[in-house]
């Protein structure tokens, strides 16, 4: 089970909860979880009871008790405590159970592992800058988003923007019924109402349309405007390319500077671009290789130890065999599990660079992984099931690096 999952679970168990007026409370939107700290009980522990116990009219404790009750049935969880004033903390199931789980959502959602839903309900106008970092960012932040099923329109604050065809090269495109927004940050016939109120405020107090602007909400989901780039779309193309110019525009965080030198080019280990996409293309080669070799991946299983007839209702985690994914593999499946959490935080936070640096983690961890625990065969060994499990984990890795860059923008060749 991944935190994403978690945090599904736990919300899935308040709305259970609430339905069966066990709890009567609004349902949040999202629940945190975080993992435990050192020293704490759990693999992770949330604070949604104490959260909820104001509106609730109920303990903190009470809550936990009732939220308690709903998750510690669900698949995936091993033991569910209440610790302090109400936390909740729990014991995914044991660490095999969870790698395969992971490996075998990657393997079934494929480049669109870590989309969601979460955002289903929010309609988002972005306008940006008439600039092309501005316009690369808010491409990039429009695909977070659609990721986790917002309705997103983009387009520049200008119209008719000189620099608009080669954006297009860049993989920017406006919509085809964007307008651009006026005065007070509406687009003409789009919340009317709200639009009115603004200039009717900014007109009964004498404000100057510009600073009224800066002052009010937004709501039709505000300007993109990071650090400008410091050259045109069209000095980067011929300077870059696409691929490297859109690295160098998003990994750094919008209020940096972007680094747009050469070095975005060396096809070498220095160039966090090129061992992200090098990365990909090694777990690709690695597919083709196994291939040759006859051998295909398949997740490692373990077998289940017997329980104990006096074991404590809560005791299968203990009880279980440590996973046979060891050494170098637990960074990178604790990256690949996280996933789906650093997607859905880049969106809600609009920060297309953390997915940048989460690629960057992944690659690292692979290449670590890859090189402590081969999985292909050498010499005259031949394809055992470890082979086979550990070339399900490089696949894995693959497939997370080609979605999260799909997300940016920039290709992921299988050969490099």
């Amino acid at each position: 089970m991944t935190p994403a999952d978690l945090s599904r679970t736990v919300l899935h168990a308040v709305r259970r909860a609430v339905d069966e007026s066990a709890l009567h409370a609004p349902v949040p939107a999202r629940v945190r979880v975080e993992r435990t700290r050192p020293g704490g009980s759990g693999d992770y522990a949330c604070a949604v009871a104490l959260q909820l116990a104001g509106p609730a009219g109920l303990p903190a404790l009470d809550v936990a008790r009732i939220l308690r009750e709903r998750v510690a049935a669900e698949p995936g969880i091993g033991r569910v405590e209440i610790t302090g004033p109400g936390f909740l903390s729990f014991t995914v199931d044991t660490p095999a159970d969870s790698d395969r789980a992971v490996l075998d959502a990657v393997r079934e959602q494929g480049v669109a592992y870590g989309h969601g839903d979460a955002l289903r309900d929010e309609e988002i106008r972005l306008a940006h800058a008439p600039e092309v970092r501005a316009a690369v960012t808010a491409d990039a932040v429009r695909r977070l988003l659609a990721a986790q099923g917002a309705r997103v329109q983009v387009g520049c604050e200008e119209a008719g923007e000189a620099d608009a065809d080669v954006w297009r090269r860049l993989g920017v495109a406006p919509d085809a019924d964007w307008a651009a927004p006026d005065a007070y940050g509406a687009a003409p016939d789009a919340h009317g109402a709200a639009a009115d109120a603004y200039r009717a405020a900014a007109d009964a107090y004498g404000a100057a349309p510009d600073a009224y602007r800066a002052a009010a909400p937004d709501p039709l989901g505000g300007s993109v405007r990071p650090v400008p780039a410091g050259a045109t779309a069209a000095e980067l193309l011929e300077r870059l390319g696409a691929d490297a110019a859109r690295w160098g525009l998003l990994r750094p965080a919008v209020h940096d500077r972007a680094p747009l030198g050469d070095d975005l080019l060396v096809q070498g280990e220095a160039n966090p671009l090129f061992r992200v996409r090098y990365a990909h293309a090694r777990a690709r080669a690695l597919t083709r290789n196994a291939a040759d070799l006859g051998f295909t991946s398949e997740p490692a299983a373990h077998e289940e130890p017997a329980a104990r007839e006096d074991a404590a209702p809560y005791a299968a985690h203990e009880q279980a065999g440590p996973s046979p994914y060891t050494g170098p593999a637990r960074p990178l499946l604790h990256l690949l599990a996280d996933h789906p959490r650093v997607l859905l935080a880049a969106a809600r936070h609009r920060a297309p660079d953390r997915v940048a640096r989460q690629l960057e983690a992944v690659a690292h961890a692979f290449f670590d992984f890859h090189d402590g625990c081969p999985p292909l065969p050498s010499g005259d060994e031949k394809p055992s099931a470890a082979h086979r499990s550990r070339l399900a984990l490089a696949e894995a890795a693959g497939t997370v690096l080609a979605g999260g860059l799909s997300l940016l923008g920039i290709s992921a060749p299988a050969h490099l």
